[in-house]
């Protein structure tokens, strides 16, 4: 334990300057089409996990081991909140605010990372941003969870003050995206959102925003056309088809979110900002059991980018809330976060980044459902996407179908299953780019033998 404090102590002491910050985390722009994302002008695909409750729960050596983790991973995106409840405090630098009041920081003199005690929340925040720009990763920061506005601790006199201190404060920070909100309705406190994102953007226009939505909305249902809003989220949540009887209810279906954000000028990106967790029970609060695993957390990544999305945010029941043992914990969590960070699903995510990554026309590409013949709908959908020389089909159940060839350029295509499990990919074949043709998956058809078809113009080089 000793070696590991005087190794972070270095780390601390070491500033992340801003020429090396901006070199991992390039500044994030919305690309020209309106549709995707681009760091430093090349093509960025957004791989968030969920870590909600780091700064309220992790000290510095903890958060260093949870970021270089993530990192190794292919995850580039942290969301996390800066502000959970009025009481927010972290377990080393203490309370963020004066007597829970959010137009009141608790700003300390001092700021001596080497010596616990003397540095506040803010600092430690200052450092914890620093270091997950030394590790590749950009934090997307609630500013102020939900429930600040709910019980009007937030509201249109104290969002001003806090929004401009939280801009000021971060606005040079290269690797920052703003979530405003925090799981909560856009169509309630909607003036104290708004001026809460016109405060921070008027500060900050160099950094992107959104806003994170309660479950089962959207950000554009509310906020599409706001000054300060640069791309939507959504939450699909985490209820089943079964459970989620709201009206006009979309259930596991999260592409539907992406399809009608797609349909909506200006153009805007979309991505699910909080689908259903690994390991978090079907509904979060209504049983303990069944629990979303490895193979739906699978699913809903891979359905929400084949509609659109210019990426996915993964999470996981203990990660999100850093559980440990002997905690209270929330949704029947169990496992240490320490372990639950190699979840299964956690180390599949990369590999749904690294293919469409690897295909060229990354702005360009669509969701195109006309490359499936004879769909189905629910687990049976087969979920498509192309570019002008690729097309992808994934199927969650592996079950037979038949595509629409001459969708994508070339007179022959070539054509391979990919592993959304390993990230492996086995040859089919080269055809001709003509008529329609049945695609066989490995395997048994059943929810969970998922595989992706990958097609390619025979005449490009093969991807990696």
């Amino acid at each position: 334990m000793r070696a590991g404090l005087t190794l972070l102590s270095v780390l601390a002491a070491l500033a992340v300057t801003p020429v090396m910050a901006q070199t991992s985390t390039p500044p994030l722009t919305v690309s020209d089409n309106g549709r995707y994302v681009e760091a430093g002008g090349k093509p960025f695909f957004w791989l968030g996990d969920t870590g909600w409750l780091l700064l309220g729960k992790l000290n510095r050596e903890e958060t260093e081991a949870y970021f270089a983790k993530r990192a190794s991973q292919g995850y580039n995106v942290i969301q996390v909140m800066v502000l959970h409840r009025p009481e927010m405090t972290n377990p080393i630098a203490g309370p963020a605010l004066i007597d829970g009041d959010v137009a009141q920081p608790r700003v300390t003199p001092g700021n001596d990372p080497a010596k616990p005690g003397e540095y506040d929340y803010w600092d430690h925040l200052d450092w914890v941003i620093d270091r997950a720009a030394a590790h590749g990763l950009y934090l997307a920061l609630v500013p102020a969870w939900g429930t600040f506005a709910e019980m009007r601790i937030l509201n249109v006199d104290t969002a001003p003050v806090y929004g401009r201190f939280i801009a000021e404060r971060y606005k040079d920070k290269p690797n920052i995206v703003w979530l405003n909100g925090g799981d909560t309705h856009g169509d309630m406190a909607t003036v104290t959102w708004q001026t809460l994102g016109k405060t921070i953007k008027a500060i900050d226009p160099n950094h992107l925003m959104t806003f994170h939505p309660f479950g089962r909305t959207d950000s554009s249902w509310t906020f599409h056309n706001a000054t300060w809003l640069d791309f939507n989220m959504f939450q699909s949540g985490h209820q089943s088809y079964e459970q989620d009887t709201t009206r006009g209810a979309y259930g596991e279906d999260n592409w539907e979110y992406i399809l009608n954000d797609w349909a909506r000028r200006p153009a805007r990106p979309v991505i699910d900002g909080e689908p259903s967790y690994e390991n978090i029970p079907h509904g979060l609060d209504f049983v303990p059991e069944p629990l979303w695993k490895a193979p739906d957390v699978r699913r809903y990544a891979w359905w929400s980018v084949m509609a659109g999305a210019f990426g996915h945010t993964y999470g996981e029941n203990s990660v999100m809330q850093f559980h440990v043992p002997g905690a209270k914990s929330a949704y029947w969590a169990s496992t240490p976060w320490q372990e639950a960070v190699d979840s299964p699903g956690a180390l599949q995510m990369q590999h749904l980044k690294t293919l469409i990554l690897s295909r060229p026309s990354y702005l360009d590409r669509v969701a195109d459902q006309s490359l499936i013949i004879d769909n189905g709908t629910r687990y049976e959908r087969v979920a498509a996407t192309r570019g002008a020389g690729f097309a992808i089909a994934y199927s969650y159940t592996g079950k037979p179908f038949r595509v629409q060839m001459g969708k994508i350029s070339g007179k022959r295509v070539r054509a391979a299953w990919f592993d959304p499990r390993t990230g492996e990919t086995q040859p089919i074949g080269t055809f001709a780019n003509r008529g329609t043709r049945l695609f066989t998956p490995p395997g048994t058809p059943a929810p969970g033998n998922d595989w992706a078809l990958v097609l390619d113009d025979a005449a490009t080089p093969s991807a990696p």
